[in-house]
């Protein structure tokens, strides 16, 4: 049945690259002007619009007040943040409490500007679709 399924779709995949219809664009050769085009692929990804939420919000989170709040893994936050960190939008500060680690993020004012920005393009767009 494995095998049967697998030279279905070998079959299908061999009808469609010559079936004669003409290839679709590519998404990125659109070059109509849409606010969409220009938001902050960054901060854009859920998790990182989260912990910049959250950290908008707030004036400084631990990295397990972010884990849990965001219900995500050490490794899933520790990628995101440092993306975020990299691109200069929130500030680590890493310390001990006793003999505990504590690392405290806190947005940047890059980081503020980032999503305000951000959350004003998604208005503009939100006012498109809305035909406002």
């Amino acid at each position: 049945m494995v095998a049967r399924n697998a030279a279905l779709k070998h079959t299908s995949h061999k009808k469609r690259e010559t079936s004669g219809a003409p290839a679709t664009a590519e998404p990125h050769a659109v070059k109509a002007n849409h606010p969409a085009h220009s938001l902050d692929r960054l901060i854009h990804e859920r998790m990182r619009l989260g912990i910049i939420s959250a950290l908008a919000a707030n004036e400084s989170l631990t990295f397990n007040d972010l884990k849990n709040l965001m219900h995500t893994t050490d490794g899933n936050l520790s990628v995101h943040a440092r993306k975020l960190e990299d691109g200069g939008y929130i500030a680590c500060t890493k310390s001990f409490e006793g003999r505990q680690p504590k690392t405290e993020y806190k947005l940047t004012a890059n980081g503020k500007r980032a999503l305000e920005n951000y959350v004003s393009h998604m208005e503009t767009l939100i006012k498109q679709v809305r035909g406002r």
